[in-house]
């Protein structure tokens, strides 16, 4: 279906893929695993046409059709999301078109013309007949329920949408579309966990050929068969799950970590003979045979070990006994989201919030900041209560990591601000690097360490695991686990949650819509 062969490419100094080599057989379900910053998106990138390698060849099988999601895509203002999601069927309905011109073209033609019309238009229905032509309505009713756009209602303007409900409007239409190969980029991403079963239970049974990058574990194991993994700007690929994929890399830098060492001692040995032996005749030619032996060597190299996150939050004082308290609180902007509610979340407490999308997830963090007023009723903060908050959305600016934490912590040396970014796993490339073209984990990385220097008690936090790898996830759920404060965090993956939360709401149980 597609072929990679000897792809080469970078940025400046900076080696993205080196001789990568890559193949996706009819019916493979592919993974793309790797760190943050290891270049996934720009392999995506550059087996879709996006950007041109520096060397190797990209060859597509013939008639194949792909469908590509990245982090990044846009729609056109002005149309409803029932009009993106029926872009998806565009060739039948043009086929539709021209079968409609040819029954207009019969009033008027020859008994030739005619047995040529009729031929064209018994073509055209067979082929609308077969693709279900004539069901798109349910078809659209049914993956956009599937993937929770029924509840925005598919009449509403694509422009009105937030970044992460765009990005399920393209994922839905891309489905739809059924390519011969479909490419998805973090597809989990602002999917909440019904919508992330239905898209499981879907790719498990998608008969064609996918890849996809994920760092939601549970979802690559119920739904790859086939891991290639990006490490060092080299392309591996492993048969099986995710699971397997973790096995048997270990297994692999296990025993290339025991063949350095066994080299590393035949080295020092022959190096050893070499220098006690070459300046005496009788062994000199002993010594120069070792030589050679050592300069025929292939020299064992263990990859640099790249930077691993450790996440730590600042505790700063006790607050008072409830930090938040909810009095007949209604969500909602230009309508109510929720019924009243009542609550107290109390000192110490870490809650997780998860309800399927558009209920109100975010607009209740920002409402018990203060950042939006309440539709009705009221949310107070304790007098003492000393937030930081990590925002679902964010864009990131033209400036480098270094001067976006730096203008926010002025008093911090250059020394200072370089070791609080290296602490969140970034290396020194990437914190002179632009933040608006870091990638979706680094930015969150740069996002996390300015929260990670503010002392805190209340920490508040919305979909942060979103674009995160697996090292800076568990490092993360761990800062979270020993932070002494309260915790209100918005998530989508439970396995991420469960374990180091004291209590879990669900938004389904306050909402005035029928979920």
């Amino acid at each position: 279906m597609l072929n990679v062969q000897n792809v080469t490419h970078g940025f400046g100094e900076r080696q993205i893929l080196d001789n990568a080599s890559f193949r996706m057989k009819k019916g493979e379900h592919i993974g793309l695993v790797g760190a943050n910053g290891e270049g996934k998106t720009t392999f995506l990138n550059i087996i879709t046409g996006v950007i041109a390698p520096d060397e190797g060849s990209v060859t597509w099988a013939k008639r194949a059709t792909a469908g590509y999601l990245d982090q990044h895509s846009v729609l056109q203002e002005g149309m409803t999301i029932r009009d993106v999601l029926r872009t998806a069927f565009s060739k039948m309905y043009q086929l539709e078109t021209d079968m409609l011109e040819m029954y207009n073209k019969m009033a008027d033609c020859t008994g030739e013309e005619m047995t040529q019309l009729l031929e064209d238009v018994g073509e055209i229905q067979d082929i609308l007949d077969h693709s279900g032509f004539y069901t798109i309505d349910s078809r659209i009713e049914e993956f956009a329920n599937g993937l929770g756009l029924g509840e925005l209602g598919l009449d509403r303007d694509v422009s009105q949408l937030s970044g992460g409900q765009r990005t399920k409007v393209l994922l839905t239409k891309l489905l739809l579309e059924n390519p011969t190969i479909l490419i998805l980029d973090e597809p989990t991403n602002y999917l909440d966990e019904n919508h992330i079963r239905w898209l499981t239970t879907f790719l498990q049974n998608y008969e064609n050929a996918f890849m996809l990058v994920s760092h939601d574990v549970p979802f690559l194991n119920a739904v790859t068969n086939v891991i290639y993994h990006v490490e060092n700007a080299v392309l591996t690929r492993y048969k099986g799950n995710y699971d397997d994929f973790i096995n048997m890399y270990e297994l692999k830098k296990r025993q290339l970590e025991q063949a350095y060492e066994k080299q590393q001692k035949e080295i020092e040995r022959l190096e050893d003979f070499v220098a006690r032996n070459k300046a005496r005749a009788a062994t000199s030619t002993l010594a120069r045979s070792r030589q050679r032996k050592l300069d025929k060597m292939d020299v064992i190299e263990l990859a640099k070990e790249k930077p691993k996150p450790t996440f730590e939050f600042k505790y700063s004082r006790a607050p008072g006994k409830v930090v938040v308290r909810g009095t007949d609180l209604v969500l909602g902007y230009d309508s109510a989201l929720t019924r009243p509610v009542n609550f107290e979340i109390e000192r110490g407490q870490k809650i997780a919030i998860k309800g399927v999308n558009g209920l109100g997830k975010s607009t209740l963090l920002k409402t018990m900041l203060g950042i939006i007023p309440a539709f009705s009723g009221s949310a107070e903060l304790d007098y003492y209560a000393e937030p930081a908050y990590f925002e679902q959305e964010h864009i990131g600016s033209s400036k480098t990591a270094l001067y976006e934490i730096w203008d926010m912590y002025p008093s911090m040396t250059n020394a200072g601000v370089r070791g609080a970014l290296a602490k969140c796993g970034l290396s020194s490339r990437h914190i002179e690097t632009q933040c608006r073209v870091l990638s979706g984990g680094e930015n969150a990385k740069v996002r996390l360490c300015a929260i990670m220097l503010k002392e805190m008690n209340l920490l508040v936090l919305d979909e942060p695991t979103n674009h995160l790898d697996v090292e800076a996830k568990e490092s993360l759920k761990k800062a979270i686990k020993d932070f002494k404060g309260t915790v209100i965090l918005v998530s989508h993956e439970p396995e991420f949650y469960q374990d180091i939360v004291t209590d879990i709401w669900n938004l389904e149980d306050w909402t005035t819509k029928i979920v």
